[in-house]
């Protein structure tokens, strides 16, 4: 007699399909790019966090000058003092805040008029100036140098609202003022002052100061005794702002 056995079907394995090993790595390094990325921003977040009661040793415009002149064996001499705004005259701030950025009281950051205006006159080629805030100019002075590209002016507006929110109007103006290149090896309103007109900042008249301003978008190409027309200009628009 034949016994009738059950056989059980054979059950085969869920197989799991491999994610291609070229596919895996991607994502691994976009996962630590990505990581990279927002430690680097915590850490810049941080600093400016700390700049409201630490006056910054140097900036990464400082670090890159002093890096080009190693590297084509130039003498390089630094100028660099950090005096407190009352040390600085009105006129001085006034000259660079009407130059620069006429609306710094006024906006949050960004002043998106003034970039228009650039962005228009650029399409034009007539662009006089730039529609960086001085906000923007300091957060790119501090962390990113010179250079230009996409990725380092995403983190500078990322940075910049960071800015607005834990320095204050008055402690931006003065970080600006202080960290600023003025000139070869010359940053910072006081040494900008002792090295054109040997005189302290607190010292600078309202045409010395518009002179200096006039300076501050090529500032290693510009000098103020040559900068009459644009000096002028300044001047008017101090008037035009009530200074």
């Amino acid at each position: 007699m034949t016994e009738n056995l059950d056989i059980a079907p054979k059950i085969s394995p869920e197989i799991t399909p491999e994610i291609p090993r070229p596919k895996r790595s991607l994502q691994s390094f976009v996962r630590w790019f990505v990581i990279g990325v927002a430690l680097l921003w915590s850490v810049a977040a941080l600093i400016l966090l700390a700049t409201r009661w630490i006056n910054p040793p140097t900036s990464a415009v400082h670090m890159e000058r002093r890096l080009q002149a190693w590297i084509h064996n130039r003498p390089y001499l630094e100028r660099y003092e950090f005096v407190p705004l009352s040390q600085i005259s009105p006129s001085f701030q006034h000259a660079v805040i009407a130059a620069e950025d006429a609306r710094f009281y006024q906006h949050h950051g960004f002043d998106w008029h003034a970039m228009q205006i650039a962005a228009e006159e650029d399409m034009q080629g007539g662009r006089i100036r730039g529609g960086s805030t001085l906000t923007q100019q300091l957060v790119k002075n501090m962390f990113f140098g010179t250079g230009r590209s996409f990725l380092r002016k995403g983190a500078e507006f990322s940075l910049v609202p960071v800015a607005e929110l834990v320095l204050g109007k008055q402690r931006i103006l003065e970080l600006y003022l202080n960290v600023v290149e003025w000139g070869p090896g010359v940053y910072g309103a006081e040494s900008a002052s002792r090295y054109y007109y040997r005189s302290s900042a607190r010292g600078i008249d309202r045409e010395q100061a518009a002179r200096l301003a006039a300076i501050l978008p090529l500032p290693l190409k510009r000098r103020p005794d040559h900068m009459n027309r644009y000096s002028g200009l300044i001047l008017d628009r101090m008037r035009q702002l009530g200074w």
